[in-house]
């Protein structure tokens, strides 16, 4: 009775990474063109480059603040009921986006509900599943392949995004885009449950409390978590701010649209790179490495004359460092404390990456706004590169010594 019961609740693994990909590419996928939206909505509504940046800083603080949150109730009440939670607030937010006309309206569409609707249905959620039900041999190139599905959204959705608007409209485009999202909850179908107790006592008697507090009390996830700031600084201010920069520079605007897609792609190499070297050689060096190659990708193209060939080298680049920091910084926390409250521990960690994110972009739109350039922002940016790569040098990869014992056995 117990073996065919157990062969029946076993988890469908094809299934499950197959609906967790598509998942992570159509959540991932508005979210990523919304600097595309930039420029035509500040024209329409007459607004600066602050006040929109200030909503997409928003979107990404919230994003980060509900994180933890999405990865507790995931972890407690099961990953599908979590997503229906987040595709309603995410499907809202960009609705209601369309008939946002002052500041506080755009910062609650925007910012507040796109922000937690990502948080509650984005690809975090979708590697705490993964790491549910592969081994953890596999565990890096599961993390890949559903990161690199985040970057394939990324890919999609900038063209798409930049022909609809073109098309119908950048109104209609957001209407489109809350339709997309609806076929998340279908698809969550398959990643149903929730973390289980493990049948050894190091594991099964430690309660959700006590694995935050041991988290934050090890030095090698609190050094993770100001690490991951730094990407979340990179990705957030890129993201938003490379396509106005782009027209500044005196290109053509549709190369800011090319731009981001051409990230995206290469961004799907990247992942599925970095998912195969963090299953093999030392995660903290890698991300060390990632760290340093941004900081030198962001000086070159910064300091080149500018021109079509900067721009799509400069993105091929930034794509294969772009989420490439994902797997190992994922890994990482698996490794060092078990998949059980993965979806929480790296929803902190998250956390961070999202306080990064605003900061990226807020501050982005501000300097801009006060000096008339991107210039200081990019040499912040090649700055916080290098203190990264500081940072994540000295971790340690291996479990905590509670789980010290079980690993080696």
């Amino acid at each position: 009775m117990t073996a065919p019961a157990q062969r029946r609740h076993s988890p469908n693994i094809p299934l499950v990474i197959a609906c967790g990909c598509l998942i992570a590419l159509i959540s991932f996928g508005p979210r990523s063109a919304m600097g595309l939206f930039f420029q035509p909505m500040t024209e329409a509504r007459d607004w600066n480059r602050e006040l929109f940046a200030l909503a997409l800083a928003i979107q990404n603080l919230m994003w980060g603040f509900g994180q933890p949150i999405a990865g507790m109730m995931a972890d407690r009440y099961g990953t599908w009921k979590t997503m229906v939670l987040g595709t309603v607030m995410y499907a809202a937010g960009l609705v209601l986006m369309v008939d946002a006309e002052s500041a506080v309206a755009l910062h609650v569409s925007a910012g507040v509900l796109v922000g937690l609707g990502v948080a509650f249905s984005s690809f975090s959620l979708v590697l705490a599943s993964f790491g549910r039900v592969v081994t953890p041999e596999q565990r890096s190139i599961a993390f890949g392949i559903g990161t690199a599905s985040g970057s394939l959204g990324q890919f999609l959705f900038a063209p798409l995004g930049g022909t609809l608007i073109a098309e119908i409209g950048w109104q209609q485009t957001l209407i489109v885009f809350a339709g997309l999202m609806m076929l998340v909850p279908l698809l969550a179908i398959a990643l149903r449950g929730k973390s289980q107790a493990s049948t050894d006592p190091a594991v099964a008697d430690q309660s959700l409390m006590s694995a935050v507090a041991e988290a934050f009390g090890t030095r090698g996830f609190v050094l993770l978590t100001f690490g991951f700031f730094v990407c979340g600084f990179h990705v957030a201010f890129i993201t938003v701010h490379l396509p106005p920069y782009i027209a500044d520079l005196g290109l053509d605007p549709s190369w800011g649209a090319v731009a981001i897609a051409l990230i995206g792609l290469f961004n799907i190499a990247g992942s599925l790179m970095s998912g195969y070297i963090g299953g093999r050689y030392s995660k903290p060096v890698f991300l060390s490495l990632i760290y340093i190659g941004r900081a030198i990708a962001i000086f070159v193209f910064i300091m080149v004359p500018p021109s079509p060939a900067s721009v799509l080298v400069f993105s091929a680049v930034m794509g294969l460092l772009w989420l490439s920091t994902v797997p190992p910084t994922s890994g990482l926390v698996a490794v060092m404390f078990g998949p059980r409250y993965m979806a929480t521990l790296f929803g902190f960690v998250f956390f961070s990456h999202q306080v990064g994110a605003f900061l990226g972009v807020w501050l982005g739109g501000k300097l801009y706004d006060e000096t008339g350039s991107y210039d200081l922002i990019w040499w912040v940016g090649i700055a916080l590169g290098l203190f990264a790569a500081v940072v994540h040098w000295p971790i340690q990869e291996k479990p905590v010594a509670r789980l010290a014992g079980t690993a080696a056995q």
